[in-house]
Formats: C-alpha cells, structure tokens, sequence
C-alpha cells in the first residue's frame, strides 16, 4: 500500500520540486541582474580611479594595463580631503548621536500611548516623510538665530527626521509592556527606564537608524550649499562640487576623489548591517 502511494504520489512531488526550483531559478537571476545594475557603475569608478589620464581617454571602459593609486593621493592632495572629512565625521557623529537620543526618549511615549493624541502623532510623522523640505521658512529661522554659515546651525537641522521615529516606534512596540510594570515596581524612573532597559533592547532598530540618518547626514548636498558659505566649514560632498569645478577634465582623479568619498558609510554599513534587516523587519511586522 505505501509503495503504491509513494508511486502515485512521486509525480506530484517531482512537479513540485521542479516548481519551486523554478522560482528559485528566477529569483537568483533578478538578484543578479540588480547586483549587476548597482555594482557596474562602482566597479566601473574603481577601473577609472586605477588608470593614468592618457590612459583613460584612449580606451574609457577598458580594465586598467597597470593599476595604480596615484589618483588617490593626488585627490587626497589636492581636495584638502583631511579637512573635509573631519568637517564630515563631526557633522555626522554628533547630529547622528544627538538625535538617536532625543528619538528614543519621543518615540517611546508614542509607543506606549503614554501622550494623548498620540496616533495622532504618528500619522502626522508618516505624512511628513512625504512633504517637501521648508528651506523658505528653515532660512529665515536660522538667520534670525544668527546661526547662518555656522556648523552648530547646520547640524540642528539633522535634529528632525520622521523616518528614524517611525522605525523606533515600531520596533519598541514590539517590547513586552511588561517590562514597564516591572520596572516601575522597582522604582525605576522613566528616563533611566528607557536609557538604560528601551535602548539596549532597541539596538537592531537604533542600528538601522543610525546608518540611514549617518548615510543621509553623510551625502547631503543642499544643505551646505545654501546655509555653509565658509569652505573651512565645507563638508566632504560640498568640497567634492569645488574639487571637480577644478579637475572636472580628470576624471581618474575625480573617480578616486569619489571612491573616497563613499568609503566611511560603506565601512559603517558593513559594521552594522547585521542589525539592519532585523531592525527593520521587527517594526514592520508588529507596527
């Protein structure tokens, strides 16, 4: 009897295994096709930064005969990348810092219901992710607070960001409440609760929003362009614009001065990409 199920049944079997390898088939190839879509034009940076001027004119998109990383140091040289990069760091590590810390402390209430109007609140942080950015008003605020081309006035408008609060608020969600019982039957007090119990166990979340807010902070352009008129001011994609207003006709030099540009947020993303796909995920399924 078992053998004549097993007959009957290995046909279906088979059309299912031949199924799912199918989908598995098609999966692999629209993985292939997006890596190839988003890595063809970094390798194609990386075999013009490797190639001397001549070289690059006579054949653009050809491998380079004999690599060398001349390029870097002459855009190192020459773009004052030292400034420029430590101008970035701060920029980049003290609005990151400052607003995961107030994030944490304007999501949790909103998490747990503890302010009225508080889905209110929420929905009015999802709208704002779809709204264009008030330069008009932003430029006024900041010239009356005499904070124009001043590097604390630039880095008060990566304070506000819907995005960072919605993850937080989804992922907190996701927290047993009963961690706030035990908490205030300890004699825990709020501020210490959520710094020391909400922020440890909001990692993945606080990781995913640290590389979006960095990442975003990081690549800006707009911003110093209008509000940061002093080049000793200027951060690293700012510079960038001045670097190739100047060696705009070198184009292996500007392609190392990019490369450049773009390797502390990579580095930041491999350090914390364990937590990313979690952090998101978590918020998504329980938000």
């Amino acid at each position: 009897m078992s053998a004549l199920t097993n007959v009957n049944e290995s046909p279906q079997k088979r059309h299912r295994t031949r199924e799912i390898n199918w989908w598995r088939i098609v999966g692999y190839v629209t993985l292939l096709v997006f890596a190839i879509i988003y890595l063809y034009p970094l390798l194609m940076l990386l075999s013009t930064s490797l190639k001397t001027l001549p070289e690059f004119f006579k054949s653009p998109t050809a491998l380079p005969a004999s690599p060398s990383f001349d390029n870097f140091v002459e855009a190192w040289e020459k773009a004052s990348f030292p400034r420029l990069l430590l101008n970035s760091l701060i920029y980049t590590t003290v609005s990151t810092v400052l607003y995961i810390i107030t994030a944490i402390f304007v999501a949790f209430p909103i998490a747990r219901g503890l302010v009225r109007g508080h889905k209110l609140i929420f929905t009015l942080f999802v709208i704002a992710l779809f709204l264009p950015p008030a330069l008009i008003p932003q430029f006024q605020l900041i010239l009356r607070m005499g904070l124009y081309n001043n590097p604390v006035g630039y880095m008060l408008f990566f304070l506000i960001n819907p995005i960072g609060i919605i993850i937080l608020v989804g992922y907190i969600r996701t927290l047993p409440k009963e961690l706030d019982e035990s908490a205030a039957m300890d004699g825990c007090g709020y501020f210490r609760f959520v710094w020391s119990v909400i922020m440890p166990l909001s990692r993945p979340a606080i990781a995913t929003v640290v590389v979006l807010h960095a990442i975003g902070i990081w690549n800006e352009l707009i911003l110093p362009t209008i509000y940061l008129t002093n080049e000793a001011y200027f951060p690293v994609t700012r510079g960038l614009i001045v670097f190739k207003g100047v060696y705009g006709s070198n184009w292996p030099t500007l392609a190392a001065a990019v490369l450049m540009l773009t390797l502390p947020m990579l580095i930041l993303f491999l350090l914390l990409q364990k937590y990313i796909i979690s952090g998101l995920t978590a918020g998504a399924v329980k938000g």
